[in-house]
């Protein structure tokens, strides 16, 4: 079993599809861990929800933009600061109704994974700090570590800033079309809710795989 990453999807399934094409990802066998927000900004969260359903070996992590998809899915309100950040392509997404299955992917999402010492969580941690014990907050949302390890990568002073050996981390678009490594912080949102690419790649042997840039594969139509 091959252990894939993925980056921020933002409602662009044609992205995803290709990302599993290119990468050759055998949907039955392979291992795929999604670092969050597959909801919000394309047009077709319905769609690679139930993409990622069919993976059988799939761990969901929680991103910023799920927790306000989730509690529309739920109450069916949503905010207009939700709206105005992607939120209308998801509830248009959605006219035949949610499905059981997409609400219940969405509140068994993880906040974070460990595994053989790698961490992977949408937004980060606090430096020097485990996982568990940093708050949803700084899971979802906190990007205090990505920045660390970027200066510390432009100062040529890399070194780890967590315990672990490895991080993964979306919710910071980089502006580069593959994954970047920083530190020992890999970042793996590639700017696809906008102008960029979706990734994916093996976390073992780093080889990475891009889709199209995004707004290609959805012409005449913007992002969030």
């Amino acid at each position: 079993m091959k252990t894939f990453v993925l980056g921020d999807i933002h409602g662009a399934y044609r992205a995803l599809k290709q990302c599993l094409e290119r990468s050759g990802f055998d949907k039955q066998n392979d291992r795929l861990i999604c670092l969050g927000d597959v909801a919000d900004g394309w047009p077709e969260t319905m769609e690679a929800i139930e993409e990622l359903l069919s993976i059988p070996n799939l761990i969901y992590l929680i991103g910023n933009h799920d927790v306000w998809a989730r509690q529309w899915m739920i109450t069916r309100e949503a905010e207009e600061s939700w709206l105005n950040q992607g939120g209308r392509a998801t509830i248009g997404s959605y006219k035949a109704g949610v499905p059981k299955s997409h609400l219940q992917m969405m509140e068994k999402g993880l906040g974070y994974f460990v595994d053989n010492n790698r961490l992977f969580v949408h937004a980060g941690i606090l430096a020097g700090t485990t996982a568990e014990r940093n708050s949803e907050q700084v899971l979802f949302w906190d990007r205090s570590l990505v920045r660390t390890a970027m200066d510390l990568k432009k100062k040529n002073d890399e070194h780890n800033l967590t315990p672990y050996d490895e991080v993964y981390v979306g919710h910071t678009p980089i502006g580069e079309k593959h994954p970047v490594k920083c530190c020992e912080v890999w970042m793996c949102d590639t700017g696809a809710a906008w102008s960029g690419v979706l990734s994916i790649m093996n976390v073992d042997t780093k080889e990475w795989f891009t889709s199209d840039v995004v707004q290609n594969l959805y012409p005449g139509i913007k992002g969030r």
